[in-house]
């Protein structure tokens, strides 16, 4: 049986296609809806999240100096974690009261096993100060936020948290607000002052009081008692928050049997401790409350949620406090928004005009219908390679948008050079497709693979790069698949204008 001819009008995949136009409509369709589908469906947000192989090591020392924190501290957990395996580079830096190293990991280890061994090794130390606390180890994390709220005023700092905090509380209650943190704010801090006077009449140190406040203010689980309702879990529970609820704690007593407690021996203080870093607005002393976008919250969402809260506050603000909404990233990502939708628009509309005026105005219409298939037809691929819409793979699309638009051109320009040759539509479709697919599917692949190498950055820089190779190789594929097989079905079984399209194409007639 002899194979068919390649160059017969009727075979290969693009004469196929142009012969059934109900099947290269349903491809038109399939793009449309579902990627439209799919768009309305992919996860929104202001950066792309990706992963940051990197251990942070925080110990807090308080009151000691950088030097005592380096040579207690750093040196040590230095010592015990450079030699673990899929450990690239370790940085430290020390701070009045606190150590901080940075661990970073190399590519393509199980950041989870690495953590473990971290831990197990600090652990394990037993030199660190006796003052030193327990060091706090985690996994480095990129977050999402949205938002910055303002809190500030002339007021007592006290004053501003707690509206800051009401304002983190109330927030959180919100449908679509899942994260809500307050930034820049300084540590709460119980100062309990005592004279050397009253320490030598009870014969006291500050150790010792240091020890019996300790031992009255901490939290310890009990075990658990089995009874026959079930197992009842005890715990003693003398943690204390505010500086009046450590006045009664006692810590000597007197030759007669009363008891000195704190308050009679020293001066109480609830207060904050000294950071190198504050927050100040209009010269005014601020709180940040920090709004976050978790899942498949959006900028926009969250946004618009904060600020119709925040008017329904504005009335119950006490006096001499204000807000202000800072660095909101939802601006910038509709801002890239627009951006891409203004340049798609423009785009559309000169390609109309031009292939209009010069060309064929049904040309021209189906040209121009084939951008938005390729643009939103590119989101059947999007979950398949991770990406989201945020500021990243807009600017692919972007990209994209001067590219593909070529490829529609070219393609339409030579089918209607066939046609005014004096071929019939169908056959003037079929030969020009198969013209330009040769160059037209070597321009997408010389596109593609200068993209391709974004595939295969290194490290954090390389997570956040991906977005923009799998949304252009994505918006080049449908594009390919549109200008070679859609678009010649459509311009094949165009009718001769007639009434208004013929009325309207006159000045194209004499313009060309």
């Amino acid at each position: 049986m002899a194979s068919p001819d390649p160059t017969s009008p009727r075979s290969g995949p693009i004469a196929w296609m142009t012969h059934h136009t109900v099947a290269a409509n349903l491809v038109m369709l399939i793009f449309l809806i579902g990627g439209l589908v799919i768009m309305t469906n992919v996860k929104q947000e202001v950066f792309p999240e990706f992963k940051v192989d990197q251990i942070r090591v925080s110990v807090p020392y308080p009151g000691a100096s950088p030097e005592e924190v380096e040579q207690g501290i750093i040196l040590s957990i230095e010592d015990v974690v450079r030699g673990l395996d899929g450990v690239k580079e370790v940085t430290a830096a020390a701070s009045e009261g606190r150590a901080k190293v940075e661990i970073e990991l190399l590519d393509g280890v199980n950041a989870d096993n690495v953590l473990q061994d971290v831990v197990n090794e600090i652990d394990g130390i037993q030199s660190f100060p006796e003052l030193a606390e327990e060091p706090i180890i985690s996994l480095a994390e990129v977050r999402n936020q949205v938002v910055t709220v303002l809190v500030y005023g002339d007021q007592e700092e006290q004053t501003l948290r707690d509206v800051a905090e009401r304002v983190r509380d109330d927030l959180l209650q919100r449908p679509g607000i899942t994260l809500v943190e307050l930034g820049l704010t300084r540590p709460r801090e119980i100062a309990i002052e005592v004279p050397q006077r009253d320490l030598r009449a009870y014969g006291l140190t500050l150790n010792r009081i240091a020890r019996e406040i300790g031992e009255a203010a901490i939290e310890l689980p009990g075990g658990g008692v089995k009874t026959p309702g079930g197992e009842v879990l005890l715990r003693t529970q003398e943690r204390r928050d505010f500086g009046r609820e450590y006045a009664d704690i006692p810590v000597a007593s007197t030759p007669d049997g009363a008891i000195i407690t704190v308050s009679d021996i020293a001066t109480i203080r609830d207060g904050f401790e000294d950071v190198d870093q504050e927050a100040y607005f209009n010269g005014e002393r601020a709180i940040q409350v920090k709004v976050f976008r978790v899942g498949m919250e959006t900028p926009q969402s969250v946004s618009q949620s904060v600020r119709a809260y925040l008017e329904e506050l504005r009335p119950e603000l006490p006096d001499g406090i204000g807000f202000a909404m800072w660095n909101d990233r939802s601006e910038i990502y509709q801002d890239r928004m627009n951006l891409l939708l203004k340049n798609a628009f423009l785009g559309l509309a000169l390609v109309l005009l031009l292939l209009g005026l010069f060309l064929d105005l049904k040309l021209a219409f189906w040209v121009t219908v084939g951008l938005p298939v390729s643009i939103i037809g590119s989101f059947l691929f999007i979950p398949f390679t991770g990406a989201s819409i945020n500021m990243i793979s807009l600017f692919a699309f972007i990209i994209t948008l001067g590219i593909i638009v070529d490829d529609a051109v070219v393609a339409g320009e030579i089918i209607y050079q066939k046609r005014e040759q004096g071929l019939p539509l169908v056959q003037a479709a079929i030969a020009g497709a198969r013209e330009i697919a040769g160059p037209i599917m070597f321009a997408v692949l010389t596109n593609i693979a200068a993209f391709l190498p974004l595939f295969f950055v290194p490290g954090a820089l390389g997570n956040f790069l991906m977005q923009v190779p799998s949304v252009v190789v994505a918006v080049f594929v449908v594009s390919l698949i549109e200008s070679l097989f859609v678009l010649p079905a459509h311009l094949a079984h165009t009718r001769e204008l007639s009434g208004f399209w013929k009325r309207l194409d006159r000045p194209r007639q004499w313009f060309s």
